[in-house]
């Protein structure tokens, strides 16, 4: 029983993975027609040594990418989780509403990470993610 509640605690700890996004040249694609409205789609990208953990969501006839780092809790690592219509971070538990993701509440929302529609797609620069897991995913 102890080694069990070990291991799950460890595990509870640790960065999610989530699959892998494909790539074309210097960006990141996900197929948006994919998404539901309102449910966050989790992707891990590998690069720089790290894993880049971010998030897709379709709302309000928007998509918008974030990473999967609270602006407060990053340095722990361990992201959101997505349950009944709220986003909640991993670290501190604060949840709200995905109506809410982009104002969170006070410093526990997703770090921004811009991308673009183009077609059916969501593009993504390397090169952003690349310099976010430099400043956040150290």
């Amino acid at each position: 029983m102890t080694i069990f509640c070990s291991v799950a605690l460890l595990s509870c700890a640790r960065q999610p993975h989530y699959p892998e996004p494909s790539r074309k040249g210097t960006v990141v694609i996900v197929d948006i027609r994919t998404l539901q409205e309102n449910i966050p789609q989790f992707y891990s990208y590998h690069s720089l040594g790290r894993t880049i953990n971010f998030f897709i969501i379709k709302m309000d006839g928007r998509v918008l990418s974030f990473l999967d780092a609270c602006m407060k809790c990053h340095p722990k690592k361990r992201g959101f989780r997505f349950d009944s219509g709220f986003v909640i971070c991993r670290a501190c538990d604060e949840r709200f509403p995905v109506s809410e993701i982009e104002t969170g509440i006070g410093s526990c929302y997703p770090i921004k990470l811009e991308g673009q529609v183009d077609g059916n797609e969501y593009h993504i620069a390397v090169a952003s993610l690349e310099a976010m897991a430099l400043k956040y995913f150290r």
